[in-house]
């Protein structure tokens, strides 16, 4: 079970009504998923904090997208439009792709700690894990003991995984970081995809494509 810290956390997150970290490469490596390199803070466990982004730091467009990790339509999104997105614009140094956490419960909240806790290098490999397998996950009997599988899966230790679990100072940083994101009007479910600074409604592949294509020409 998580700690009732963690719990209260994440409870006060979806009260309050989502995460930046410009990080190098192991399983997100394999998947041309790792986060950029740079200066990054960490927690007592060696949680590193901030908002992870894709890209080229100097690409013209940003987008952002808003997502929660136990969300079945951030699922369906990461399973049917990202891996378009990343082989159009992320690879090809066109955008520079932005990853906000947004946590509705405490299992997605957990969630994002342990991505976290696998380091820059391996954060988006398992966010990509987490998504596309969220269904074995978020409706096993036991969520908190999928979560480790999936973080041992990705080379963590079960010490690791533990401790990043029970890192309250971590969970509140998160949460912290998540009520400064509820501000952003454009935020008003997950996904939220947004290029440049407008919300792209729909987004799906022709639509989040036609958009960047818009912002590149300007």
């Amino acid at each position: 079970m998580f700690p009732k810290t963690l719990a209260l956390a994440a409870a006060a997150a979806f009260a309050l009504g989502a995460a930046a970290i410009h990080a190098p490469t192991s399983t997100a490596s394999a998947l041309g998923l790792a986060a950029q390199a740079a200066d990054v803070e960490t927690s007592p466990s060696g949680m590193a904090l901030g908002v992870f982004t894709l890209g080229e730091e100097s690409a013209p467009v940003t987008v952002i997208e808003y997502a929660s990790l136990t969300c079945p339509h951030c699922a369906a999104f990461q399973r049917d439009v990202f891996g378009g997105i990343k082989r159009d614009y992320i690879d090809s140094g066109k955008i520079r792709y932005e990853f906000r956490e947004v946590y509705f419960d405490r299992f997605g909240l957990a969630a994002a700690q342990v991505a976290r806790c696998a380091g820059p290098e391996r954060y988006f490999g398992l966010i990509d894990l987490l998504l596309t397998r969220q269904d074995d996950w978020t409706r096993a009997d036991d969520p908190a003991e999928k979560l480790k599988t999936m973080g041992r899966q990705v080379g963590m230790s079960a010490e690791q995984i533990d401790a990043c679990i029970a890192d309250e100072d971590g969970a509140r940083a998160l949460v912290t970081m998540y009520q400064g994101f509820r501000n952003d009007p454009r935020l008003t479910g997950t996904p939220t995809l947004i290029v440049g600074e407008d919300k792209v409604e729909n987004p799906t592949l022709a639509n989040l494509s036609a958009a960047i294509d818009a912002a590149l020409e300007d």
